[in-house]
């Protein structure tokens, strides 16, 4: 269950400051961080079915043919849900009318300015962390079966429907699904999966969401590994293990996004792939998105915890990548079974951060 007494605790901050009387979430990430519910019915719509808003109370918004099923099914017992006729009415007029002002919103809404919702549900609370806990471990978990039974000839996309039902049997959603066979994740980083077949190995990769929590990872199996992998994997896992020890550092000294960017870029100079930070995006903060910010070279995203951090350096053919929380007083891999090898990686000698081993997912090679 969502605390939320904490969420209301850092609205009514947010409200002091920007002097409002009013903020409302009806993007589906917003809206689950405020009340743990699901306000998607058309996956491809940018605004749920549903707003929920706080004025010094909890309110949810919603037509009346949504506002029974939410209640019921959804929500806490707290949250009552206002409606009002589907037909004469939108959920941004409503939320307009029935507002105090002023106010913000992360949609669309008449008069209100834009609320930055990232920057709210960052840190997680102690309930985030449990409930990522369990995203991360049912995550790998159904990735990890598929990738077990994996053969050179299987076709792409006939992996990647096998990922949507592991992880929909287990209540997870799968909003990023990534398949490469051998030759397409040499050429390509974000291999969408087509009829191609695996070939001599493959990368698989997602994001997996539930209760609004972003959890992402990526699995190497090689059949008739290439003789460049091993060395190209861990290339990029000391890269991934490098920005991880940065993270560590920005965290506790009020370091930025930038900062571990500029560690991460040191690093790939360090391994012999000075080049590659340039294909691909490195990552950055995840949590209710599945980045709540990608680090570039002047971000200026505070580096915050308790916080999930997915990193996912690439060297041509090859991903590194976990979602990993760093708290205080711990780093942990939220996307871990305990079923997968592993391997023992250093980050790079970069100034003022850690060059203690992580322990990372190493390919399976068969």
């Amino acid at each position: 269950m969502v605390d939320l007494s904490a969420r209301t605790d850092r609205l009514d901050e947010y409200l002091d400051r920007r002097g409002l009387e009013a903020v409302w979430f009806a993007k589906p990430n917003g809206f689950a961080w405020l009340t743990g519910g699901d306000n998607v019915v058309d996956g491809d719509a940018d605004v749920g079915v549903a707003a929920a808003g706080y004025d010094g109370e909890l309110r949810v918004i919603a037509a009346n043919n949504e506002a029974d099923r939410l209640a019921d099914e959804e929500l806490p017992d707290r949250l009552h849900v206002e409606s009002f006729p589907w037909h004469a009415s939108s959920l941004a007029e409503e939320v307009a009318a029935r507002s105090p002002a002023p106010a913000a919103a992360d949609f669309d809404v008449p008069e209100f300015e834009r609320v930055d919702g990232g920057r709210l549900r960052q840190p997680l609370t102690d309930g985030d962390v449990e409930r990522y806990r369990d995203l991360g471990r049912e995550a790998a978990a159904a990735l990890e079966t598929v990738c077990r039974n994996l053969e050179p000839e299987a076709p792409e996309y006939e992996v990647a429907a096998g990922i949507d039902i592991s992880l929909s049997s287990r209540d997870v959603n799968t909003p990023v699904v990534l398949v490469g066979g051998g030759e397409r994740a040499q050429a390509y980083r974000h291999y969408t999966p087509t009829d191609a077949t695996l070939g001599d190995y493959a990368l698989v990769s997602i994001t997996a969401e539930r209760a609004g929590l972003y959890a992402s990872l990526t699995r190497t199996v090689a059949f008739d590994a290439p003789e460049w992998l091993k060395e190209r994997h861990r290339a990029a896992a000391r890269v991934e293990a490098t920005a991880l020890a940065a993270t560590e550092a920005a965290a506790a000294d009020g370091g930025t996004a930038g900062d571990v960017f500029a560690a991460s870029r040191e690093a790939y100079d360090a391994v012999g792939h000075p080049g590659e930070w340039r294909e691909h995006h490195q990552g950055g903060a995840a949590g209710f998105a599945g980045r709540e910010w990608i680090a570039t070279p002047e971000s200026d995203e505070p580096v915050s915890r308790p916080m999930g951090y997915a990193w996912n350096p690439t060297v041509q053919g090859t991903k590194s990548e976990d979602t990993h929380l760093v708290a205080s007083d711990r780093t942990e891999t939220l996307t871990k079974t305990g079923q997968w090898p592993t391997h023992e990686v250093e980050p790079v000698a970069v100034d003022g951060v850690s060059t203690e081993p992580r322990e990372l997912t190493a390919p399976v090679i068969r």
